[in-house]
């Protein structure tokens, strides 16, 4: 038996797919599915089933394309009732099929549908996949739904990890959403577990009381990206094939021509960027989690055209905004005329920062996350967490007549900042390759 495991780093997911003597099974598979059939073919496998755990909150899902394609049995939990065709997983009643059987266990409280599934082979537990309910070393979350269903959902949870620990200590775990997924009640570890590693270092599992359990797991949550209000509808009523990677080349020219409410996403890196950006445009290099921030930050379904070096691959970029539903990119625009990329920031390493901050007018931004301010403050910074900063706008306590210096963690999100505050009339200079805990460590005094 092997299970691949395929990452999907910036939205902090895994899918995985069990083969066995021939036949394989497909668990909660992204919209990109020809990386998953692919492998399915390479293996020289059939697939047998494809497997949802939950109406997925973060992501598009493959899972019908890849059983049509495919011809496999696609399962989803009895209680999710999406509108298409599918075998219904009620709790404990097995599927059986190509060498596997398949057994369902009701583990609501990411979701109230939720179900985690036991594979068996020869009558032998040999994996349970366990989406958002069981994580390494965490749990997922039990808010996403609205705050009104959150506690209850909690103390399902507290109901339903600890189902899942009573099965073997040798068996191994497999969830779906891990480190980097805002669909987790805290950090979670990476990849897959066993259940007695679980039982052994998760401390949610060491919590008897499940009233205590969901106090521990809406205590501190964290922010919910807001194109997540529309992927559980899209993957209830039914999802679009991808569309293709690639898309027009359009000129600068074009732009004029877009429809209203267009936005210009710039992906170059920011060193490309901070030369010269076009007005009104949005800033974000494209990187694992570029589609996050997109349908983060911009108007969900807005037309999108990106703005790119003249030799980068946008694919990766197309395939992220499809990943989370955004099908609306209306083309490329290639090498931006000197005339036309009049909006610059600046950038600064941590050697230029330091200087900077020092001095007696200096004014500071930091777009880090509530969870990342609690573990480290700048003393004197104007705090807004990016998002925020686009919803709720520029803190009135910055001064348009003077630098605004903007800090994150790595300069990623303060670069995406700074293209915002140039559009609002400010003069951003970025902290790059390093963020606010390497700034605060150098100006903290050591003592021998």
């Amino acid at each position: 038996m092997d299970i691949v495991s395929f990452q999907t780093p910036g939205l902090g997911d895994q899918s995985y797919l069990l083969v066995h003597q021939g036949q394989s099974i497909l668990v909660d598979p992204q919209r990109d599915v020809e990386r998953f059939l692919a492998t399915v073919d390479a293996r020289g496998a059939d697939l047998r089933f494809v497997l949802e755990t939950h109406l997925h909150n973060d992501y598009v899902s493959g899972a019908r394309e890849a059983a049509q394609q495919s011809g496999a049995e696609l399962v989803l939990p009895a209680a999710a009732a999406p509108a298409y065709a599918h075998t219904p997983a009620f709790h404990q009643e097995d599927l059986t099929g190509g060498g596997f059987t398949v057994r369902p266990l009701h583990t609501p409280g990411h979701t109230p549908e939720h179900t985690s599934y036991l594979v068996l082979v020869d009558g032998e537990p040999v994996a349970v996949f366990s989406g958002g309910s069981l994580l390494v070393a965490s749990a997922g979350r039990p808010d996403l739904l609205g705050p009104e269903r959150a506690r209850t959902l909690a103390r399902l949870q507290h109901v339903s990890v600890r189902r899942l620990a009573g099965l073997p200590r040798e068996l191994a775990l497999y969830p779906t959403h891990g480190a980097g997924s805002f669909c987790t009640s805290s950090s979670a570890g990476e990849s897959s577990s066993t259940i007695g590693d679980e039982l052994a270092h998760n401390p949610l599992l060491s919590i008897t009381d499940p009233e205590e359990f969901a106090d521990r797991l809406l205590a501190a949550p964290m922010p919910i990206p807001a194109f997540y209000r529309y992927m559980g509808p899209t993957n209830t009523y039914g999802v679009l094939p991808m569309p293709h990677e690639r898309v027009p080349e359009l000129t600068v020219t074009d732009l004029d021509d877009q429809p209203p409410g267009t936005q210009v996403v710039d992906i170059r890196p920011r060193t490309a960027m901070a030369r010269g950006f076009l007005p009104g445009s949005t800033g974000i290099e494209v990187t694992d989690d570029f589609g996050s921030w997109a349908g983060w930050l911009l108007p969900y379904g807005a037309p999108l055209v990106l703005v790119a070096e003249p030799d980068q691959d946008v694919a990766e970029a197309v395939t992220q905004l499809a990943q989370i539903g955004l099908d609306s990119v209306r083309g490329v625009v290639r090498g931006l005329p000197e005339h036309r990329a009049t909006e610059r920031f600046a950038l600064a390493d941590l050697d230029a920062f330091l200087p900077l901050l020092d001095a007696p007018d200096a004014q500071v931004l930091d777009v880090r996350m509530p969870s990342e301010l609690a573990d480290t403050r700048l003393q004197g910074a104007v705090e807004r967490f990016l998002p925020d900063l686009f919803t709720e706008g520029v803190p009135a306590a910055l001064d348009r007549a003077r630098p605004v210096l903007v800090a994150c963690a790595t300069g990623r999100r303060a670069t995406i900042a700074a293209t915002h505050l140039v559009r609002e009339g400010y003069r951003p200079v970025v902290l790059t390759g390093v963020g606010v805990p390497e700034v605060v460590a150098a100006r903290t005094p050591t003592h021998a």
